[in-house]
């Protein structure tokens, strides 16, 4: 078996606009601050050989300018759109907090038992993020890839990279607008192994 590294890049997309709130499949574009973020994230001495993004315009239209820019290929994934909150989706926390007290504090210290109501299981959500994250570990084997996506995207690869538990993968980690987190993959004779090697801001 051929010896290969393989680096990703993982970056969750700037504020959108609206500000925060459980966006979810909500369509809203990155605000000015979103943009500033996601420049200053990102540094000339960064080099990647391709550029992977959810669909959504938070994401997909600061992957499309820095692809053009640096004349990178781009790949547009379906797999990588965010979880859907249901009925949550537009509303803030405190919103939820409102009118569902105890609600938002189950699903974060227990996605998987306690979704939002109408929203995607957590399940169903890491099951299409791990076919997406094995499918982008094969096909750019030994590449740098940058991936553009979402907070809850990239706690499913971590916690896929990390074993960390579902029912704990949202808590356990902080995904800020604009994180960066870095996933090595080293595939030899001896088998492949993930690491993570960098998180944060």
């Amino acid at each position: 078996m051929q010896n290969l590294t393989t680096t990703i890049d993982l970056i969750r997309h700037g504020e959108p606009a609206g500000g925060p709130m459980f966006r979810g499949n909500r369509d809203d574009p990155l605000s000015d601050l979103g943009w500033q973020q996601m420049r200053s994230a990102i540094s000339k001495a960064d080099q990647w050989d391709l550029v992977v993004t959810s669909p959504l315009l938070r994401c997909r239209r600061f992957a499309e300018q820095l692809a053009s820019e640096r004349q990178l290929t781009l790949e547009q994934d379906e797999r990588l759109r965010e979880i859907s909150f249901g009925a949550w989706e537009g509303m803030t926390a405190d919103a939820i907090l409102a009118q569902t007290p105890e609600a938002l504090t189950r699903f974060w210290n227990d996605p998987v038992a306690n979704p939002p109501p109408e929203g995607e299981p957590v399940a169903g959500f890491h099951a299409r993020v791990r076919e997406a994250w094995s499918h982008w570990c094969r096909e750019a084997a030994g590449q740098h890839v940058l991936v553009v996506c979402h907070g809850g995207v990239i706690r499913m690869i971590l916690a896929e990279v990390m074993g960390i538990p579902l029912d704990r993968s949202f808590s356990a980690l902080a995904v800020p607008y604009a994180c960066r987190s870095r996933v090595r993959i080293d595939q030899s004779e001896h088998g492949v192994f993930s690491c993570l090697q960098s998180h944060g801001c």
